[in-house]
């Protein structure tokens, strides 16, 4: 082999490594629904817990045969390329394990098994932070499904505040994320090179900033008061509705339908883009199951119905493809909450087959690769978001980035 031919080989063996190092979530196949991934804090839409706190996974099988699953763990640095550490250097026990809880839904037009998985359990207990992903498989060891979340073990005070922009052009329809980072229970070496920050909008992985560099060092204190560095688009309010009584309708819903399942009409919606922005309550994308039917145990009492999207355009978005947007499935965009335009009644179209409860929504459009989260919606600096400042730090030496501090915060306390 020549001289460029090696140069060529080296060269795709490090493009492939690279890529290989690089990890997303794979998401669920047609027959898993509601998958609710939480830590102790109902309202976090994935669990981000303390070393000694409680995560819980659960699920629905459509199929309903009472499958064997099996789950396994994965750990990663900030940049969520894997660690170099040993499975039992990660936890202690073992994975690959069977999920044993699971029951069958009672009362329902659409049967269904529903999982349910707990952390720690006397199979497997975490012993560092940081990144982790859990992959949920079958019986022929084929993956099903996976979902990140975050260990931390506080070693920092995070201080998070959202501002205005001072650039104008921005001023109205961007928030700007402004922190600290206190040093309690460790003593930073290079802060510079060996911190890592990520700050996360709404908890959404395709919606974040990382590899900020501090400011100022102030007393070990680590200031980042950028502008435009750290922006984010505000967006504007979810749009929501509400099947906790699935024959009855209310604010959002237009009619009920009864067939095979039924069904659940959504009012029109519009799009926002132009529009004043208006305040109303929202959980930010997330949704909740629950249901008024039986004795209302949500778990395996709540049924599904199919649910019909239908947002009002007297033209198509050409090249842009549109698609329906929550936490329902993991903020993907997939052919099962893609929308098709109608046009003898000038309306985007999508139906979606959803638990009962109440759920946030949004339109997104996608052209090519560029996703535009707001160009239906709108977006304004008054809109009420959350955001986190998740703070990794590798000693020296280090085999992983260790996960020390996590700051909250939401926009209802805008700063100018």
């Amino acid at each position: 082999m020549n001289k460029k031919n090696i140069l060529i080989l080296f060269f795709f063996l490090n493009i492939s490594s690279f890529l290989k190092g690089q990890v997303e979530e794979v998401s669920e196949p047609i027959n898993i629904k509601t998958i609710i991934f939480k830590g102790e804090n109902e309202n976090d839409q994935f669990p981000i817990i303390s070393i000694d706190e409680n995560i819980t996974l659960s699920f629905d099988d459509l199929n309903s045969n009472e499958e064997d699953y099996y789950y396994k763990i994965r750990h990663f640095n900030f940049d969520w390329k894997e660690s170099e550490l040993f499975k039992n250097e990660i936890f202690d026990g073992f994975d690959n394990v069977r999920i044993v809880n699971y029951s069958n839904s009672f009362n329902t037009l659409q049967p269904y098994t529903h999982y349910e998985l707990k952390f720690p359990n006397d199979k497997t207990r975490f012993l560092v932070s940081g990144n982790y992903m859990i992959e949920v498989y079958n019986s022929l060891d084929e993956i099903i499904f996976s979902r990140k979340f975050c260990i931390y073990d506080k070693k920092v005070e995070t201080n998070v505040n959202v501002y205005r922009l001072q650039n104008m052009e921005f001023y109205k329809t961007h928030q700007s994320i402004h922190f600290s980072i206190t040093p309690k229970n460790i003593i930073f070496r290079e802060p510079e090179k060996r911190i890592k920050v990520t700050i996360l909008k709404n908890y959404q992985w395709n919606s974040q900033i990382k590899n900020l560099k501090p400011q100022y060092i102030i007393n070990s204190k680590l200031e980042y008061k950028y502008d435009t560095e750290s922006k984010f688009e505000g967006g504007n309010e979810y749009l929501f509705f509400d099947t906790k009584e699935i024959r009855s309708t209310n604010q959002n819903i237009s009619y009920i339908n009864r067939s095979e399942l039924y069904e659940t009409y959504l009012k029109i919606d519009y799009s926002r883009n132009y529009s004043n922005y208006i305040y109303n309550q929202d959980i930010n994308g997330n949704f909740k199951i629950r249901t008024l039917n039986g004795s209302q145990n949500s778990k395996t009492e709540a049924d599904y119905t199919w649910v019909h999207f239908s947002l009002a355009s007297d033209i198509s978005f050409f090249e842009n493809s549109i698609y329906i947007y929550g936490k329902f499935n993991n903020y993907k965009l997939t052919e099962k909450n893609k929308m098709y335009y109608n046009p003898s009644m000038e309306l985007y179209e999508g139906v979606l087959l959803l638990k009962q409860g109440f759920y946030n929504y949004k339109y997104v459009s996608k052209a090519k690769d560029s996703l535009n989260k707001n160009n239906i919606s709108g977006s304004h600096a008054l809109t009420e978001n959350e955001y986190l400042v998740l703070v990794y730090y590798r000693d020296i030496g280090g085999k992983f980035d260790k996960l020390i501090g996590v700051g909250k915060t939401n926009s209802f306390n805008l700063k100018n």
